[in-house]
């Protein structure tokens, strides 16, 4: 019989969310909770197949059992540790020191699922970076972001914001600017990047104030090397 995958960062994020909420402590079998995000974990578009293929994929009993795995893992805990990967180790500290961020990328990933959008987003070869890595709140919500910053619409309300305002259209970060380097063919092409952290790119509708103007290298700057990490902005990227 195949065994279930290992966990993601997603799958992560909705558990140690409820184990956060629930003071840190391990989630029963016979709760309503563990049956729930159960159900949800076997719902998510991350390991195709899986919940018809292996019956005890990401059953009641598992997801209690990582729900065990993720507080006996907190550097306060004074019992007996279960084995925890590096993964549950990052996004233990994530919580401890975000909480509030991290529970709103929870809450963020379950209304994506909720409503469908995230099943309908196709994969996007950016949610991870050139070593396989992937941001602290999991590939879902970045392929998310990364959907939205393709919205031709969006990118040309901002170009057209930033003209209007008239502020030159060159990246906000090394203040390269295609047109002029490029003449004619770089003339009004920039990229746009979201500056708020993944927890808050979802749920929410994007506002022109929520995008930066990149260019190409800058922009994949912030993208890049992301593993335990929230989604980086450009202000990380400035010279000091």
């Amino acid at each position: 019989m195949p065994r279930s995958p290992a966990w993601t960062r997603d799958e992560l994020l909705l558990a140690c969310a409820l184990v956060v909420e629930d003071g840190w402590q391990e989630l029963r079998e016979d709760g309503p909770r563990v049956a729930d995000l159960s159900g949800l974990l076997r719902s998510l578009p991350i390991h195709e197949g899986a919940a018809q293929s292996i019956p005890k994929f990401r059953s009641i009993g598992s997801v209690s059992c990582k729900t065990a795995d993720l507080p006996s893992n907190h550097p306060d805990y004074t019992g007996t540790r279960t084995k925890g990967g590096r993964q549950d180790k990052e996004v233990i500290t994530a919580f401890m020191a975000r909480p509030a961020e991290m529970l709103d990328a929870a809450a963020a990933l379950r209304q994506g699922i909720g409503t469908g959008e995230l099943h309908m987003l196709p994969k996007d070869p950016d949610e991870v970076d050139d070593e396989g890595n992937v941001a602290i709140e999991g590939r879902l919500l970045t392929r998310w972001a990364l959907h939205r910053e393709c919205d031709r619409k969006l990118r040309t309300r901002k170009i057209a914001y930033a003209e209007k305002l008239g502020r030159p259209l060159q990246c906000e970060v090394c203040t390269f600017d295609f047109g002029r380097s490029y003449g004619v063919l770089g003339k009004g092409y920039i990229e746009v990047h979201h500056v708020l952290s993944l927890h808050l790119s979802g749920p929410r509708e994007a506002k022109l104030e929520d995008l930066a103007l990149l260019c190409a290298n800058c922009h994949h700057v912030c993208h890049k090397s992301r593993s335990g990490e929230s989604w980086r902005t450009p202000a990380a990227l400035r010279p000091r």
